[in-house]
């Protein structure tokens, strides 16, 4: 819900604030692999792929992908619901049962799409079935949303490798469904980890995001 996301933010900012030097912003959000405009002269194909993963706080998820190499852009936003259209405000409310979700651009001939599939199964709880971590609700549950047979057979593949890895006692519950449409948020929810750092750290550590990674993928 927005309350339980709103609430850890103004419960932890001030305290993650204190201890986060200002001169580690860039670093914290820096580009992954050097300059993002050095991997661009490898490119063979200058049309980018698109590949959608809902998983969670879609901060969290745009974030993970940004800065890779090969990774044109991350986008948060909201996929598969009923209603035509699809705002914050209401998804949070979960009313128009979308799912919070980011689309990645990409390029394959740079990064594979089961290496995007990697990053976001390190980067969820794949065996919660009521929402991630303090934010509960469908709007929050987790899905893969492939944009052609490829993806959704690598993608099914990937679920099965990792329920057969013993990894987890608990089923894998993510969904992985064809993609339909895509919402983007506005603007003041795009980028949040670069623009708003110390709110977004606190956020994602309160939530239990960052100790269950940690504990679980490190």
């Amino acid at each position: 819900m927005e309350f339980n996301r709103s609430l850890l933010l103004i419960l932890l900012v001030g305290v993650t604030a204190g201890f986060i030097a200002p001169e580690a912003s860039e670093f914290i959000n820096g580009d992954k692999n050097g300059s993002s405009q050095e991997w661009r002269s490898q490119v063979e194909n200058r049309t980018p792929e698109k590949a959608t993963f809902a998983g969670g706080c879609f901060w969290c998820i745009e974030e993970v992908y940004q800065g890779e190499k090969g990774i044109e852009s991350a986008v948060s936003g909201f996929t598969d619901g009923k209603a035509s259209t699809a705002e914050y405000r209401l998804v949070a409310s979960g009313e128009t049962e979308h799912r919070e979700a980011v689309m990645v651009e990409y390029y394959p001939s740079l990064i594979d799409y089961r290496e995007l599939l990697d990053i976001y199964w390190r980067s969820i709880d794949p065996t919660d079935p009521g929402g991630q971590f303090a934010d509960r609700g469908f709007q929050y549950t987790t899905a893969i949303y492939a944009h052609d047979e490829r993806q959704y057979r690598l993608a099914k593949q990937s679920k099965e490798n990792l329920s057969n890895s013993g990894k987890f006692d608990e089923e894998i519950v993510t969904e992985v469904k064809n993609f339909t449409d895509f919402y983007r948020a506005k603007d003041s929810q795009q980028n949040y980890s670069v623009k708003n750092t110390y709110q977004y750290r606190a956020y994602k550590r309160g939530s239990g995001r960052t100790g269950y990674i940690e504990r679980v993928w490190k």
